[in-house]
């Protein structure tokens, strides 16, 4: 008689795990993700999170617009949409597009579900597991996670303060097409770049664009911090001198309010078609209350108004956040100056480990995101993303004060007790970041 063994799915954590596809496995929780819980603590100081800042919305605007919404128009709102979304807000996109040079036709916008979901649905029509796309280092951790979920292969390549190197961009493509693999397109942040903080220079954008186009590759141009300059007009977008090779991503989530969920897709034709069947077949139809409170916003608010107050606000924060650093950050300490969106990059001085350091500054009450979150290959460790967002600028000073005796504590010790191990506290070099 053969002894009862024990049901192999009641001794596993997840009895699903042999059925899974095999995509999933890229599937994982960001580091931003993981550090909610304790970065939502209210005696933490939290650097972390890219929250937009919403608490001068008027919100009496809003709330009167969505009343009328409901009231006026809402058997309409609350019904399902069209695939590619509301023809008026379609319309009223392209206008904000204007302000970057953009000319677009509101039959080659795709509203979507932020622009994240852009992402994503680009992504799923261009990519086969293994194809390569390209992006900077370090890169935004949202999209990273699409690629990786998509089972893509990323290449990095380096940045510095005027933005993707162009010389870098030309000999990763070389060496990708030398391996025999295909390149899907180059991702790009080119405006107050999350994580970086950098934009891509006026010059450097028409050489990126050449080098794309001489090697018939597309660029993904992922723009939601484009109007949030705090020095002049925006910048003119990469897509407003190619309307064939260049997809466009745009975002209300950091000019309005990311709770709605609007973000949208400007691209070429054909590509505009598959997007629309890709968006059916997740969504059926992006939000259509979501669409007409924005629509509404747009139409009956001076939008670019609360634009500018907007900017006023980041633009007090990132002051904060600069001069807290100058002041209290240990020597052999760099960072980036950025000159509009949300964040700073910072690099700490050889030998130390954003990522271990991480509970030693939870503990002491401030909370970062290490900057391998940013590298689809495991580097970045000497780096961090600094926020100024969201937080006022009396905790953006408390927060950087703490940050800097915990960097200082964990300097001391290493130099008390020597090097850290090899390979800790690396940071991304062939290529890699040059920010300063």
């Amino acid at each position: 008689m053969k002894p009862d063994l024990p049901d192999v799915r009641q001794t596993r954590l997840d009895s699903y795990v042999d059925r899974y596809a095999a995509r999933t496995k890229g599937m994982t929780a960001s580091e931003i993700r993981a550090l909610f819980s304790v970065a939502s603590r209210p005696e933490v100081v939290s650097l972390a999170g890219g929250m937009p800042n919403i608490a001068g919305l008027p919100l009496d605007v809003v709330s009167g617009a969505v009343r009328d919404l409901v009231l006026d128009s809402g058997p309409t709102a609350m019904q399902y949409g069209s695939g590619q979304g509301d023809p008026v807000l379609r319309e009223q996109i392209c206008d904000v597009m204007r302000l970057e040079g953009i000319e677009a036709h509101p039959d080659d916008v795709v509203v979507t579900v932020g622009s994240q979901q852009a992402v994503d649905l680009v992504t799923r029509v261009f990519c086969d597991p293994g194809d390569v796309v390209i992006c900077e280092a370090p890169s935004y951790v949202g999209a990273l996670g699409v690629f990786r979920a998509y089972q893509c292969e990323v290449v990095h390549v380096a940045m510095d303060d005027d933005g993707v190197q162009p010389e870098a961009l030309e000999q990763a493509i070389a060496a990708v097409k030398a391996a025999g693999k295909k390149v899907k397109f180059f991702y790009t942040i080119p405006n107050f770049h999350n994580p970086a903080g950098i934009s891509l220079s006026l010059e450097r954008r028409g050489k990126v664009l050449q080098i794309c186009q001489d090697q018939d590759i597309l660029i993904l141009e992922d723009n939601p911090y484009g109007l949030l300059g705090f020095d002049g007009e925006p910048m003119r977008a990469i897509r407003a001198d190619d309307g064939e090779g260049v997809i466009y991503l745009g975002s209300f989530s950091k000019t309005f309010a990311p709770g709605f969920r609007v973000g949208w897709a400007v691209a070429p034709h054909a590509v505009r078609e598959k997007l629309v069947l890709a968006q059916e077949s997740a969504t059926l139809c992006p939000p259509v209350f979501s669409q007409f409170a924005i629509s509404s916003y747009l139409s009956r608010h001076d939008w670019l108004g609360q634009v500018k107050q907007f900017q006023e606000m980041y633009r007090e924060r990132r002051d904060a956040m600069l001069a807290a650093l100058t002041e209290k950050m240990p020597a052999a300490t760099t960072w980036t100056r950025p000159a509009g969106g949300f964040y700073v990059w910072l690099t700490l001085p050889a030998g130390l480990d954003a990522k271990a350091m991480l509970p030693r500054a939870v503990t002491n009450r401030v909370a970062y995101v290490p900057g391998t979150a940013f590298f689809a290959d495991g580097f970045g460790s000497q780096c961090m993303r600094l926020s100024y967002c969201h937080p006022t600028p009396a905790r953006i000073t408390e927060g950087v004060s703490r940050l800097a005796a915990v960097i200082e504590e964990e300097f001391e010790l290493r130099e008390t007790f020597g090097p850290l191990p090899p390979g800790a506290g690396r940071d991304y070099d062939a290529p890699g970041p040059e920010l300063s």
